[in-house]
């Protein structure tokens, strides 16, 4: 790397003149120069980091739905509130379940009432039969007949059960504490079997899904540290592998490859679009031109740099850049082999400012 000093270049001009023994005052003027630290483009040669885009999203997350059809009658949350486990967050219309379960209530108030008349009969008649007082086959029947009772008193508890499970489909509850990332029906809707209602994520832990072509797979394993680059944040996170895919049948020929990140910096959220630098070596950059990250100008939705001139001046060249590598970024079109690339600067840059250095 080229250290470029830059001095104040003052330009003195000493006018001296002299009219009827008088001497004129001296004026000085001057431009300012700027000390820039420079950088020679070179074309990269070495091998580099194996890169792989992908997808921010919670680990925990939930889609909810229905098995009963039905109208919506109330939603309790809207998208982005924070819930806890086991909160109510929409009903659906379930005067149907309400009459099945009064049924159901009734036939265990009678079966409760049955079994324990039996049970009474039955402990008597084991009594008599113990005391030869009753015959075998009296005993025979009042078992039969306790047995059944008691059988259907455990068909309607069951019954019960059945019926409250069904209360869990109409009364959906958050599976874990988290917030509400999504809200696919409005009050009065008829909510369908299957259809998402809610969907509901706990956005304290993160992972990114990745594919990782078959050429590269053999060198990923589970517990791998690797750096995930969330670039519209300018982030560089530290995260762990924690899956990687034994086959690529359902992913078009590429493994599916997921990270646990270890921090979870401010402003990071699901869905936001990120880069997985594994240390593995790829030849996957070589040829190309990679310039220091912190060397890159943004100006709205353009990127580019400042170069130094034959002429000593800085120029801002926009380029189109490709994917970053740690503390580089690769450059596709912008910039050629030989050219000064100016990487820091002591005053602020613009196009045309004069610079010097050594």
């Amino acid at each position: 790397m080229k250290h470029i000093y830059i001095t104040g270049v003052i330009i003195t001009a000493l006018l001296l003149s002299s009219c009827g023994g008088k001497e004129q005052q001296t004026n000085v003027s001057s431009d300012a120069v700027v000390k820039v630290e420079v950088l020679k483009v070179d074309t990269n040669n070495r091998g580099g980091f194996l890169s792989s885009s992908g997808t921010i999203s919670a680990v925990k997350t939930a889609n909810l739905s229905t098995r009963n059809m039905g109208y919506v009658d109330n939603i309790y949350v809207s998208v982005g509130e924070k819930v806890a486990q086991g909160q109510l967050l929409l009903s659906i219309n379930n005067v149907d379940l309400q009459a099945k379960q009064a049924q159901v209530n009734a036939q265990i108030t009678e079966a409760t009432a049955a079994f324990t008349n039996a049970e009474k009969d039955y402990n008597r008649f084991k009594n008599l039969f113990a005391d030869n007082s009753a015959s075998q086959k009296e005993l025979d029947d009042i078992t039969a007949h306790y047995n059944m009772a008691k059988a259907r008193l455990e068909a309607a508890n069951q019954m019960k059960n059945e019926i409250n499970a069904q209360f869990a489909y109409v009364n959906i509850k958050a599976p874990f504490s988290g917030v509400v990332t999504g809200k696919f029906i409005e009050k009065g809707n008829m909510a369908n079997p299957g259809m998402t209602l809610l969907t509901i994520e706990n956005p304290e832990v993160l992972e990114i899904k990745t594919r990782v072509p078959e050429s590269q797979i053999a060198k990923i394993t589970e517990g791998m540290p690797v750096t995930v680059l969330v670039k519209s944040l300018n982030k560089s996170i530290d995260a762990k592998i924690t899956e990687v895919s034994a086959s690529s049948q359902q992913t078009g020929g590429q493994f599916l490859v997921t990270a646990v990140l270890n921090d979870k910096p401010e402003g990071l959220k699901s869905g936001m679009f990120a880069t997985v630098n594994f240390p593995v070596e790829s030849n996957g950059i070589e040829g190309a031109i990679l310039i220091p990250v912190n060397a890159v100008v943004n100006r709205g939705q353009l990127t580019g740099v400042y170069t130094v001139s034959e002429s000593n001046t800085s120029i801002l060249r926009w380029l189109r850049l490709g994917r970053t590598f740690g503390n580089e970024v690769e450059v596709l079109s912008g910039l050629q082999n030989g050219e000064s690339l100016i990487v820091n600067a002591e005053s602020k840059l613009y196009n045309g400012a004069s610079v010097i250095y050594n």
